[in-house]
């Protein structure tokens, strides 16, 4: 394993704890920005490591259409490339399988889609995915190769996805080999269904990863449902090494999926809400547009260590979001990204003194009641 994971506390099945890589190391539990085509949305490099973030993610998908894997390369990689120098894990292209079903074909080779930019074809192997996440994007982390199904599924669709994924999971670890400064995660699929999951765990710990990741999850089958599966699902998975819960979620759902044992997050809802005129609080999410706060002086959010929280009233944020003006976008971004690692922050103090089931209720009477 080249990144050592130590848990530091633990409450219940919460964990606190450090995932230490060349670059830097990642408290857990850690919320990544996502920076699907080497930026996050409406935000600098500075303003993203000045929120506390350990760690960004990267999409395969865009990114070997845009700038393309080999030029990357060129440019000396993903951190070179975007000057981000902490640690960078990339999704495997998986997630595009599902999301443009309608221009995508998956066999046991490989999938083949036309790209949404400029109509070219191109094939995705989960040899041609690591080659891409590890060797050209440079990443710390890379994701094997997975098929995920959209929710609702039938069961027989779901199995012959988990079968996939564990298959191209296999063939992903063999492309990777070892490797001293980079780490591989593998998937569990399985959608809703315990029986598929656990056999997906099986396979995958047969195999071998750096760390494990709980995939098919927000694709529509709501909170509840997903609490449900998470009720079973990390713990089939090995408790020495990371458990990441991927594109999850609202602040509710990664407070939930902390309580039950899930120590990696990463969700475009922070940025995408900021560029829409929502903010997250810890008194629920605010829409900025809303007349109401035409006249409010108050700042977001004045205990959040980050100028977009607490140096620029409501009044003045709804003015510009109002206007349509840029600022408007890189503030709400900015702050909802601090405000997400004030929250992972806030949750690893709560597991490390013990105390993180009374902060859970804590959260939920005043979050949660506020909508």
């Amino acid at each position: 394993m080249p990144f050592p994971f130590t848990l530091t506390a633990t409450e219940g099945r919460a964990r606190t704890g450090v995932l230490t890589t060349p670059r830097g190391d990642i408290r857990t539990p850690a919320f990544m920005p996502v920076g699907t085509a080497a930026t996050v949305k409406a935000m600098s490099v500075d303003q993203v490591k000045a929120t506390g973030a350990d760690i960004i993610l990267g999409n395969t998908y865009h990114l070997m259409l845009r700038p393309g894997p080999e030029r990357m390369e060129r440019l000396g990689g993903l951190h070179a490339f975007m000057g981000w120098d902490k640690p960078i894990l990339t999704d495997s292209g998986g997630f595009q399988v599902m999301s443009l079903a309608g221009i995508s074909k998956v066999k046991e080779e490989a999938v083949t889609f036309s790209s949404h930019i400029d109509g070219s074809k191109h094939v995705l192997s989960p040899e041609r995915s690591i080659q891409i996440q590890a060797d050209r994007i440079g990443a710390d982390i890379s994701m094997q190769l997975d098929e995920c199904v959209a929710w609702p599924a039938e069961e027989a669709r779901a199995r012959a996805a988990m079968e996939l994924s564990a298959r191209w999971g296999a063939r992903s670890r063999v492309a990777f080999g070892t490797r001293e400064t980079q780490g591989l995660f593998g998937i569990q699929q399985g959608s809703t269904f315990e029986a598929l999951r656990r056999e997906s765990s099986e396979r995958l710990i047969e195999i071998g990863f750096d760390g494990y990741a709980i995939g098919g999850l927000a694709v529509g089958e709501g909170h509840q449902a997903m609490c449900e599966v998470l009720d079973y699902a990390p713990d089939m998975l090995p408790a020495d090494r990371p458990r990441y819960l991927m594109g999850v979620g609202k602040p509710v759902d990664l407070v939930e999926a902390v309580w039950r044992g899930v120590d990696m997050f990463d969700c475009v809802l922070p940025t995408r809400a900021g560029r829409h005129g929502q903010a997250w609080t810890w008194d629920g999410p605010i829409n900025l547009k809303n007349a109401r706060f035409a006249e409010d002086r108050t700042p977001l959010d004045p205990s959040i260590d980050c100028i977009a929280s607490s140096g620029y009233s409501k009044a003045y944020l709804h003015h510009l979001i109002r206007a349509d003006e840029i600022l408007g976008k890189t503030l709400l971004s900015w702050h909802n990204i601090a405000f997400y690692q004030a929250l992972t922050a806030a949750m690893r103090d709560a597991i490390a003194h013990g105390r993180f089931e009374a902060w859970r209720k804590a959260f939920h009477a005043r979050h949660v009641s506020n909508g």
